[in-house]
């Protein structure tokens, strides 16, 4: 028996030789493993390092060895391959075994190869169980142990492996199953990804949990056998319950219209690899003021929908005492299901159980069972819908509002409690960018990217209405007015072949203010001075020309009187742009969001070089200046540039003296004069000041211009404002374009959501504005005629022109002809503002 024993022996080791120089030939080099690419997704972030978006089909996060944590590597090897540490690659008693199945029973059983061998089927070979396989995978096991370190085979190992539900990797997998980073795992939850392994589908915690303790129970008996961990250890990790589900990716800033954005783009760059293989995309949001336009479009959304009427539950079942008195878990299964549906905007789905005369509150529960109370205070909002210009009487009980067996939206409030919500049916979108660059800073499309993923940011194309009037302003500018200027707002009437029909603008307020000062005019958002001004001061053609500079493309720029009142189509991006030029003092600036793209192994492929606001570039080269050196080559006249910095006010150099500090800048072209943007600047301040926009005032900042727009029967409401730093543009509407409602305009839907952002946004930054440029000058004028003052005049104010074009009224006395009282009233400064809305046609 012994001989037959030694003979054996003697025969399987010849075998296993035999089959190591047979197969060995075949095989791949073991370094190769360096040059296979795993799939790992793209990943978009803010600027910031915030994580934005995943995009793959394969979710994987590499780690380095050192980034997993002891405890997580002992799991694995105590599940998997105890003398990993020790052995050359493969478990040669376990070839033998294999060897000795074969010849006794034909077949090779699963199971036996060593954490190395794993690596290698996975990387080089199929499934299959024959024992060809089998040694292929011993014979690049022991290739790769002589190629790589224990320390790098490990690493590859636990980036490679599959873990189920798209996992591969264990980093994703303690991201899918337990939604922590691998540094936070416990001994519990490490023990229960490595008895995973085998079997994903078999031991998956979410779905199998009897099955998954079973296991992770295994490999924690391996780690308390081999000494990984101690007894207490043991039972503190068998007593702790599985709490797992399946999470989705770990997103730190809530940016989907942006990634989507990032998305498309990759794929025109990269192809269908740009999922796969492992881009790093860093864009220009700021995680700060993304979380601030975030909040501010759902706030304002959903208080626009309180306003315009409570439409009902979204459902409602008939409950028995019998199913109340039941535990949750027993319900029936159509009422538990209702309450797990998708809410969106974070709103949470609940089911009236109790409702109480007392107090006139209520008792919810939300999904799994969890009650809480609604109070008064978060119901008493909800009059009934009618219609979109109608809601019922304010709600005086609860019985108004809800009764047991309503499905409802709920939120949180600021004051701990829970109010009655619903689904907004307008959106809205917000977007700002920095004005000397064009970056995108925030960007929000609509109120849920998971219920629709049009993006109203940069797609949706709408009137702007008033919010246009600057562009026109600034074409009257350029073409020979003033902002003293006198306008006669009276009524006028249009034919054209272009117009349907006879067109009659007329001002919201439905009065005529006669003679009207351009600042005035703007700052009260009077429709009929904008038509003058566009059709018998400027004209279509200078202003069409001048407005195309600001990045607005035909759809904006109709040629016909409605342009003066923003009856074009402009997308809030393209608001954003233009008013950006204002706010940078004159130059075109392109938007953009992606700023960087780094491939897997953190090599820059991209990098933005946009074009910025560069003043000091625009100087033109001095060929009278002389450039002086010493005798070590150094510019005599020339700062050494790191004291450029504490010595800005003492020597500012430009393109004229130090050209080559400026030839590699990619400087911004100017569009505007700087007292062109300047003047625009400020007549926009005024109307927050004291115009349509003067609900800003809260922000207590004196730095802010802004304009309100309305279009055509409150279909649109828009407000966009800037400082130096920051331009906002935001709109709301119907994705239909419906009314919005009565009294549902610019200063009204939109504005408060600008204000909300700009409150968050500002908080704690300084005030910053264009300071006054060469070329104006302040001079004290008549308010009625915009001409300069007479010495001792009354009614006077101080206005500022650019030099060389003050006015000059020689014959004031013949004046009175534009300023009879027949053509209307003087501006009244509590009569309704004209900016709601532009009567187009």
């Amino acid at each position: 028996m012994l001989g037959l024993s030694i003979t054996a022996t003697i025969a399987g080791v010849a075998g296993v030789v035999g089959a190591y120089y047979y197969v060995a030939p075949s095989l791949p080099a073991a370094e190769t493993i360096r040059d296979i690419p795993l799939q790992i997704p793209l990943r978009v972030f803010s600027r910031d390092g915030h994580l934005i978006a995943e995009f793959g089909e394969r979710r994987r996060i590499l780690v380095t060895y050192d980034e997993v944590p002891e405890h997580v590597v002992n799991a694995f090897i105590a599940a998997e391959d105890k003398r990993f540490w020790v052995h050359p690659g493969v478990d040669y008693r376990g070839l033998l075994r294999a060897f000795y199945q074969l010849i006794t029973t034909g077949d090779v059983q699963a199971g036996g190869s060593t954490l190395t061998q794993q690596l290698a089927r996975s990387y080089f070979l199929s499934l299959d169980r024959t024992v060809e396989r089998k040694f292929k995978e011993a014979s690049l096991a022991v290739r790769i142990e002589k190629e790589f370190t224990k320390e790098q085979i490990m690493a590859l190992f636990l980036n490679k492996m599959f873990f189920g539900q798209r996992a591969y990797g264990v980093s994703a997998a303690a991201q899918v199953y337990f939604n922590k980073p691998l540094k936070d795992l416990s001994v519990a939850e490490a023990a229960t990804l490595a008895g995973v392994l085998p079997a994903p589908s078999s031991y998956n915690p979410v779905r199998n949990v009897d099955l998954a303790s079973r296991r992770r129970g295994y490999v924690l008996g391996r780690m308390l056998d081999i000494g990984y961990i101690d007894q207490e250890q043991f039972d503190e990790a068998v007593a702790t319950p599985i709490e797992s589900r399946l999470y989705g990716t770990a997103v730190e800033l809530e940016a989907p219209y942006v990634a989507e954005i990032v998305r498309r783009d990759m794929l025109e760059r990269f192809g269908p690899a740009y999922s796969t293989d492992g881009y790093q995309v860093v864009t220009t949001l700021d995680s700060r003021l993304q979380r601030a336009a975030n909040y501010a479009v759902r706030n304002g959304l959903l208080e626009f929908t309180r306003r315009r009427g409570y439409r009902g539950p979204l459902g409602h079942f008939e409950l028995t005492p019998d199913v109340l008195m039941t535990p949750f878990a027993e319900w029936p299964i159509e009422i538990r299901q209702s309450l797990e549906q998708y809410a969106p905007g974070d709103l949470t789905v609940a089911l009236v159980i109790e409702t109480s005369e007392i107090d006139n509150s209520a008792v919810a529960v939300t999904s799994g069972g969890s009650k809480l109370t609604i109070p008064w205070t978060g119901l008493s909002w909800a009059k009934p819908f009618i219609d979109m210009e109608t809601t019922g009487p304010e709600p005086e009980v609860v019985g108004d509002v809800l009764i047991p067996g309503d499905v409802i939206l709920i939120m949180p409030t600021a004051a701990g409690t829970w109010a009655l919500a619903q689904a907004p049916a307008a959106q809205s979108a917000l977007v700002a960018m920095d004005p000397e660059d064009g970056a995108i800073t925030s960007l929000v499309g609509g109120f849920d990217f998971a219920t629709s993923k049009y993006n109203r940011a940069t797609q949706a194309f709408r009137q702007p209405g008033s919010a246009f009037k600057p562009f026109i302003y600034s074409a009257a500018l350029e073409h020979g007015n003033t902002v003293a200027t006198v306008i006669l707002d009276a009524p006028i009437v249009i034919s054209s072949s272009e117009l349907e029909a006879v067109w009659r603008p007329i001002n919201y307020s439905g009065r005529f203010y006669g003679p009207t000062r351009l600042r005035e005019a703007l700052v009260r958002s009077m429709n009929l001075v904008s038509v003058r001004l566009l059709l018998f001061e400027t004209g279509f053609g200078n202003a069409i020309n001048h407005i195309a500079k600001f990045g607005f493309g035909d759809a904006a720029l109709i040629r016909n009187g409605s342009l003066a009142l923003g009856g074009g189509n402009a997308s809030p991006l393209d608001m954003v742009q233009g008013y950006s030029v204002f706010a940078n003092g004159g130059h075109a600036v392109s938007p953009y969001v992606i700023d960087a793209i780094y491939g897997p192994d953190g090599d820059l492929l991209y990098r933005a070089n946009p074009p910025v606001v560069c003043e000091p570039c625009e100087a033109e080269p001095d060929e009278d200046y002389v450039v002086e050196y010493d005798e070590d080559g150094n510019r005599i006249d020339e700062f050494p540039l790191d004291q450029m910095a504490n010595v800005a006010l003492e020597y500012m150099p430009d393109a004229s003296t130090a050209p080559e500090l400026f030839k590699n800048i990619n400087s911004a072209e100017r569009v505007i004069t700087p007292q062109n943007a300047f003047l625009i600047q400020d007549l926009m301040r005024d109307v927050i000041r004291r115009g349509t926009g003067r609900r800003a005032l809260v922000l207590g900042r004196r730095d802010l211009s802004g304009k309100t727009g309305t279009s055509n029967d409150q279909r649109d409401a828009w407000f966009g404002g800037f400082n130096s730093d920051m331009a906002a543009v935001v709109w709301v509407g119907y994705d239909d374009s419906l009314p919005l409602g009565p009294g549902e305009e610019g200063s009204r839907t939109a504005l408060p959501i600008w204000i909300e952002y700009m409150r968050l946004a500002m908080k704690g930054v300084p005030e910053n504005q264009m300071p006054m440029p060469d070329g104006i000058v302040s001079v004290k004028i008549d308010r009625e005629t915009g001409c300069p003052a007479r010495a001792g005049q009354s009614n006077t104010t101080f206005e500022y022109f650019r030099e060389g074009h003050v006015p000059v009224c020689e014959n004031v006395d013949e004046l009175p002809d534009l300023f009879n009282d027949a053509a209307g009233a003087d501006p009244d400064p509590d009569a309704p503002d004209d900016d709601e809305t532009e009567t187009l046609f």
